[in-house]
């Protein structure tokens, strides 16, 4: 049986990955990017990339998915680039519309850079309870656009 890009991101996350790595792993196979790259590449994206609590990770995790299925490889490619745009926006609206925002500190509510936020974070399981779950959502959502 074929596991949900969902379930694979979840057990990722399992493994200590970071959410955009997390997010990313499952889909890369199909791409044929190898997943050291991909992990790689997705590494700095974790903690609202960089930890500076920005975008969430399972956010920017899915819009590199994004560009490896809708992505453009010509600058000039208005067609394409305008069709990356369209699904990224697209992507976001069902993010929000699950969960208000795309931002690692307003999901989580504290601050990852203070001794207080990481206690926060720790004890009230966030990687699990909040992280986990905008992950196996954006994968799901992922999995809905690019219909594989």
């Amino acid at each position: 049986m074929i596991e949900p890009k969902e379930i694979k991101s979840a057990i990722a996350m399992d493994a200590s990955y970071n959410c955009a790595q997390s997010l990313i792993l499952p889909f890369l196979e199909q791409y044929g990017v190898r997943e050291e790259d991909g992990i790689k590449i997705a590494s700095a994206f974790g903690s609202g990339m960089g930890r500076m609590q920005e975008t969430c990770g399972a956010v920017t995790g899915a819009f590199m998915v994004l560009g490896l299925e809708y992505g453009f490889v010509h600058p000039k490619d208005q067609r394409q680039r305008q069709t990356l745009l369209v699904k990224t926006s697209e992507f976001v609206a069902k993010f929000k519309n699950e969960y208000g925002t795309i931002k690692c500190r307003d999901l989580l509510m504290c601050d990852l850079n203070t001794e207080e936020g990481q206690k926060k974070h720790k004890e009230e399981n966030q990687r699990e309870l909040v992280c986990k779950k905008c992950i196996k959502y954006s994968a799901k959502i992922l999995e809905e656009m690019i219909g594989k």
